[in-house]
């Protein structure tokens, strides 16, 4: 291969990991805020995006946070904005100031800029782990997957994912300062940050380990970069606990609000056997199929010896999300960020002939974009 051969070819391959998934990313967001635009009685799409969660996200970035706990007009402890970690809103903070938007508009924005980016360095990330066709698949399920919605909306799931995806890459890559602090960030972003961190710490043992006797004094940057992914949650639920006067009052304002008590997956047991059983409503029975599905998914992701950092990331994400009680309505919203379990599928399209792999994709990504779109139009209940 000549020079110019060579270099034409590293053109070609950054084009791919950069346009292609941009596109992906780009024509479902398009897709799906044309079906929301359709399926709204009154056309208020905006509206929509900013719902349910996303106006506490707006306030604290507008108002910043409560200095204590709130309570309704009984006296009755209630959720606030402590319950939502500072990475998302402080973004939106930033980009009014930056932009002069309002802050509705900020979040928006930055929800679709941080899914832009999170649908490039997942891509980026499949290939590096599997090949091209593989991050493609992987970006494309991403993208489309039932609430995907979420990636459109003033939620924190679009930027988590990007920094996730960032912080597994550069690890995967011995970035690790890069990788420590993108870690850090989703941990200030979400509670399932935990997860990102202690799949950092991981990816930073299998480094230390295999490299014993040759790092040297490069020792340091993984154990280094886990370190300060590992502080960033329990700094967060610290400070809380200082400003309210209560070291436990993150998990008291999370349980009055939204009812999120940890309990080792007994609600969702019994609410995926009452769905199957005598579920009320279609949305409420595939909410339970897919809880379903997600678990042979991730099974299976552990049957394929997925990279074990990015393994025990998802598996961690699941038991967080399917672990606690709370809204069944949200979990498929919360599973998001999970990315091991859209790696078999992801694999398997890769492996497909490309007529398959399309047509899968256009009928995942048909049922995915509408399913999102009903669930903030057509269903009275929060996400």
């Amino acid at each position: 291969m000549t020079p110019t051969t060579e270099v034409l070819e590293r053109r070609r391959n950054a084009s791919i990991l950069l346009a292609y998934p941009l596109g992906l990313y780009a024509l479902s967001r398009l897709v799906q805020l044309c079906l929301v635009w359709w399926m709204a009685d009154d056309g208020k799409v905006r509206d929509r995006l900013l719902a349910w969660d996303g106006g506490h996200f707006v306030r604290v970035a507008e108002e910043g946070y409560p200095t204590g706990y709130t309570y309704n007009a009984d006296g009755v402890l209630v959720g606030n904005g402590l319950a939502f970690f500072p990475g998302y809103p402080m973004l939106v903070r930033l980009t009014h100031f930056v932009t002069r938007l309002d802050y509705p508009t900020a979040a928006i924005t930055v929800s679709w800029i941080a899914g832009g980016a999170a649908a490039v360095l997942l891509c980026a990330l499949g290939t590096r782990l599997y090949d091209q066709r593989a991050g493609l698949a992987l970006t494309a399920l991403f993208c489309m997957q039932p609430m995907s919605m979420a990636l459109s909306m003033a939620y924190s799931e679009a930027l988590f994912t990007a920094l996730v995806a960032g912080m597994l890459l550069f690890a995967h890559r011995g970035d690790w300062l890069l990788a420590g602090a993108l870690g850090l960030g989703a941990a200030l972003t979400r509670p399932t940050g935990a997860a990102a961190a202690i799949a950092l710490a991981v990816a930073a043992g299998i480094t230390v380990y295999r490299g014993r006797g040759t790092l040297g004094t490069a020792a340091w940057k993984p154990i280094a970069a886990a370190l300060v992914a590992l502080a960033g949650v329990p700094a967060y639920l610290l400070w809380v606990g200082m400003r309210v006067g209560d070291l436990h009052a993150w998990f008291d304002i999370q349980t009055a609000g939204w009812g999120t008590t940890f309990d080792y997956g007994t609600s969702s047991l019994k609410f995926v056997r009452d769905s199957l059983r005598a579920g009320d409503g279609w949305v409420q029975v595939s909410i339970a199929w897919m809880v379903i599905g997600v678990v042979i998914l991730a099974a299976a992701a552990v049957a394929m010896r997925v990279w074990p950092p990015l393994t025990v990331y998802g598996l961690l994400v699941l038991v967080l999300v399917l672990g606690q009680g709370g809204y069944y309505h949200s979990k498929p919203r919360l599973l998001v960020p999970a990315l091991l379990i859209l790696v078999p599928p992801a694999v398997a399209l890769a492996r497909a002939r490309p007529r398959t792999a399309a047509l899968v994709l256009a009928g995942f990504g048909a049922f995915g974009l509408w399913y999102g779109s009903y669930l903030i139009t057509a269903w009275h209940y929060a996400i």
